[in-house]
């Protein structure tokens, strides 16, 4: 994990979906994609041939990107379609995972309480 300036206490996410807009890979583990399947009525097969890709290093799984690049499962009202069982990295942030800069582009992060 990154260093970070913000305590993760201070961090109140305000559902402006812009974690869910960063490029990069949303990694699911096994128990995710058991998890998200069965939310979603799936078989397990069904989910990641739908759902799924490689991760850039080919090393596991990663959710695919919407057209406009945000992850598939983010609504146009920056909710969640899996939002109860989204997976373990989504759930980590910010706490578990961050990279250099990440409060710059996170508005709950910013000083002043800024809104998206």
């Amino acid at each position: 994990m990154s260093g970070s300036a913000l305590s993760i206490a201070e961090h109140h996410c305000r559902r402006c979906g812009t974690c869910c807009r960063w490029e990069g890979d949303v990694c699911l583990t096994q128990a995710d994609v058991r998890a998200i399947s069965a939310y979603l009525h799936m078989t397990e097969e069904d989910f990641i041939n739908t759902y799924c890709r490689l991760q850039r290093n080919r090393q596991g799984l990663s959710l695919m990107d919407a057209v406009d690049g945000a992850c598939c499962m983010l609504r146009e009202d920056n909710t969640c379609t899996i939002q109860p069982v989204k997976p373990q990295q989504c759930r980590d942030f910010p706490q578990r995972w961050n990279f250099p800069g990440w409060e710059q582009r996170c508005p709950a992060a910013r000083k002043g309480g800024a809104t998206c």
